[in-house]
C-alpha cells in the first residue's frame, strides 16, 4: 500500500491521509526540513562537510552480497535536496532507475564509492565477516575516503527512512562525520 522507497514527504502525506492528520504530518515534515536544513548549513559552516561532496552507503547480506544503497533508508537521509550529500554518477543512475539499492561485486566498488562512504554494519556473522574483509582489502586502502578517514559505520538497524530515525539521525550524521 505504501512505497517503502519514496521518500519520507510521500509516505508521511499519505500516513497523514489514512489517518485523518494531515495538518500533522505537513507540520511534522516542514519542522524535519527546517531542521535538516540547519543541520547540513552548520556543517558547511565550519568546515565538517562541503557542499560538492559525493556519498555512498554500502552494506553486505548473507551470502557474501555487496550492495549499494540508493533510494532506501540512510541514503534517503544523505541525499537531501536540503543540503546532503551529491551521488555519484552510477548511485545517480541508481536513483533515476528508482531503485532502493543495487547489489554489485566487489571488483566494481571504486566504480561506486564517493567522497564519503557510510557502511551500513549488517546483522548477520556472514555479512560481518564480509564486512571486515572489504575494509581490510588492498582495494578499500586506496580508496581516497579510507585513505581521508572518511569512511563511517552504522548499524544497519539504526539505518531506517521513518520519522523517528530520521530524527536521530539528524544528530547522529553529524556526530559520525565530526569524528
Amino acid at each position: 500500500m505504501i512505497d517503502t522507497f519514496a521518500p519520507l514527504n510521500k509516505r508521511l502525506s499519505v500516513l497523514g491521509d489514512i489517518f485523518g492528520k494531515q495538518q500533522q504530518a505537513t507540520e511534522w515534515l516542514n519542522n524535519y526540513n527546517e531542521k535538516t536544513e540547519k543541520m547540513w548549513k552548520s556543517l558547511v559552516d565550519d568546515g565538517t562537510f562541503q557542499p560538492n561532496e559525493t556519498a555512498s552507503i554500502l552494506t553486505y547480506y548473507p551470502g557474501d552480497r555487496l550492495f549499494v544503497m540508493a533510494r532506501t533508508g540512510l541514503s534517503q537521509v544523505l541525499y537531501d535536496s536540503n543540503g546532503g550529500f551529491k551521488p555519484g554518477k552510477n548511485i545517480q543512475q541508481i536513483l533515476d532507475e528508482e531503485k532502493g539499492f543495487v547489489e554489485i561485486s566487489t571488483e566494481l566498488l571504486p566504480e561506486y564509492a564517493g567522497d564519503r562512504i557510510f557502511i551500513l554494519t549488517p546483522v548477520d556473522d556472514e555479512a560481518k565477516q564480509s564486512t571486515n574483509d572489504m575494509m581490510e582489502s588492498t582495494m578499500w586502502k586506496k580508496l581516497p575516503a579510507d585513505k581521508n578517514g572518511h569512511f563511517y559505520t552504522i548499524d544497519i538497524q539504526k539505518s531506517d527512512s521513518d520519522a523517528s530515525t530520521r530524527e536521530w539521525l539528524l544528530k547522529e550524521i553529524p556526530a559520525l562525520l565530526k569524528k
